[in-house]
């Protein structure tokens, strides 16, 4: 799970109000890709390797994207799952295990690899309640194990109770954090001592605001406190009505947020200040984001191909 401070594989292109704008390149188009509309799920292994959701149009099937398309889990056993988030993480014992939200039964499932040979064959539910809305986006504690869910349910008129925030501690206890509007992007700083989460409103079928929150975390005993607003879209570049989706933090603590339907990244500094934007190749549609590759300083970007909506492409 490395990740750095600076972007690469990007180019540069000018700015924007002062803000610097840079190109992201294609890495599965819609003629390569093996990922279905619904890519998601952003992420990364202690290798490097990438991975999402939605392989082979399958929302039980989570594939590993770099270094090459393959399968990487695939839960036979419920045929209606739908995983949406997957994030890594390495035991106290060394033992690296990747945590998978599934939305349609409100679980979070954990698979791991005892032997280290790359061989993720032990699967268990690691936490799940009826009461968890989805979950649609996860992040973790990776000191403690503590995971971090958001969740939401979209509806024409927001009304609070339509996002959630929910914690699962290292035995798989879950833990309802507080009800929001509509919330699904969440990271913890790289220091665990900061949650953001991303809040929306809908208003008349139409999507009127998109802010973030930050809050004070504890992530030993897994509460919050001390909410605020970092950013707020229709003040920072008038894109209130573009969704916040996932967001990831480099080595810094910036903050890079994917802004469904605008084809763009927002890096934000802790402080909440707009420092540069990403514009995607082959995608208006970002779900999620994710710091990858040998080195660890590539970002990979996922959503539906601008030239074909019914694949996944990955910028």
């Amino acid at each position: 799970m490395r990740r750095a401070v600076l972007l690469v594989s990007l180019v540069l292109a000018g700015a924007h109000a002062s803000v610097p704008t840079y190109d992201a390149q294609p890495y599965l188009c819609a003629n390569s890709t093996m990922f279905g509309s619904l890519i998601e799920g952003a992420a990364v292994d202690r290798h490097g390797n990438f991975y999402a959701v939605d392989y082979k149009d399958d929302k039980a099937a989570v594939g590993q994207a770099f270094t090459q398309q393959k399968l990487f889990f695939e839960d036979l056993e419920r045929p209606n799952t739908w995983f949406n988030a997957v994030r890594f993480n390495v035991d106290r014992h060394g033992v690296q295990e990747a945590y998978l939200g599934d939305v349609t039964n409100h679980r979070v499932v954990r698979v791991r690899d005892p032997g280290g040979k790359g061989k993720f064959l032990h699967s268990e539910v690691f936490c799940q309640s009826p009461d968890i809305l989805q979950p649609n986006d996860l992040a973790i504690a990776h000191s403690t194990g503590r995971v971090f869910l958001s969740g939401m349910r979209f509806t024409a008129d927001s009304v609070v109770g339509d996002g959630d925030l929910w914690t699962c501690d290292a035995t798989g206890t879950a833990t309802r954090l507080g009800t929001f509007y509509r919330t699904n992007g969440i990271e913890v700083s790289p220091d665990e001592k900061t949650l953001y989460l991303s809040e929306a409103i809908n208003k008349g079928g139409n999507v009127v605001s998109n802010v973030i929150h930050a809050f004070d975390l504890d992530a030993h005993a897994g509460t919050i406190c001390n909410g605020r607003v970092l950013v707020d879209f229709a003040q920072l570049d008038n894109s209130g009505s573009n969704d916040v989706d996932g967001m990831r933090t480099d080595l810094a603590g910036n903050l890079y947020v994917s802004r469904w339907g605008a084809g763009k990244i927002a890096k934000i500094s802790p402080a909440g200040t707009l420092l540069a934007y990403v514009h995607l190749a082959t995608i208006d549609r970002v779900t999620n984001l994710e710091f990858a590759g040998p080195s660890g300083r590539d970002l990979y970007a996922v959503g539906a191909c601008k030239d074909d909506p019914a694949k996944g492409c990955i910028d």
